[in-house]
C-alpha cells in the first residue's frame, strides 16, 4: 500500500503531466466535481467545466506548454504545488518561463477542493510582450 507521501508525489507528477499534455479535461480531473481555482486573487472558477475552460486558455496561449513540479508539501488536508511553466506564446512566439504555486485543500480521495494559484503576472506579461 502506497504511503500518503508517495500518493502526494504521484499526484504532483501527474498534475504537471496533465498540464503539459494539452488536454484541459485531464487538468480538471484532478479537481473534485465542485472544486474551484482562484488565480492571483481573481474570480473563482468553480466546477470542472470552468476549470476545463481555464486550462484550455493556457493551452491555447502556449501550444507547447510544459509544466514541471518543483516541490510538493503537505500538511493535513492542505498541500502546496510549486511549479514552473514554460512555453512559446501562440501570438508573439516569445519564450516564457514563469514560476508560481498552488495552495490546495484536498478531499479524502486527494482531489483538489480549492486551489489558490499565484504567479508574477507582470513578469509573465512582460515575457509575452518581449519587453
Amino acid at each position: 500500500m502506497a504511503s500518503t507521501q508517495d500518493i502526494l508525489q504521484n499526484l504532483a507528477r501527474d498534475y504537471a503531466i496533465a498540464w503539459s499534455s494539452g488536454d484541459p479535461e485531464a487538468v480538471a480531473d484532478f479537481f473534485a466535481p465542485d472544486g474551484q481555482i482562484v488565480i492571483n486573487r481573481g474570480d473563482p472558477m468553480k466546477g470542472r467545466a470552468a476549470i476545463v475552460e481555464m486550462a484550455r486558455g493556457f493551452h491555447s496561449e502556449f501550444p507547447d506548454l510544459e509544466v514541471r513540479c518543483d516541490m510538493m508539501r503537505k500538511a493535513g488536508d492542505h498541500a502546496i504545488f510549486v511549479w514552473t511553466l514554460e512555453g512559446h506564446h501562440a501570438e508573439t512566439g516569445n519564450h516564457v518561463v514563469t514560476r508560481g504555486w498552488e495552495e490546495w485543500d484536498l478531499d479524502a480521495d486527494f482531489k483538489v477542493v480549492s486551489s489558490k494559484g499565484w504567479f508574477d503576472a507582470e513578469d509573465y506579461q512582460r515575457q509575452i510582450d518581449g519587453s
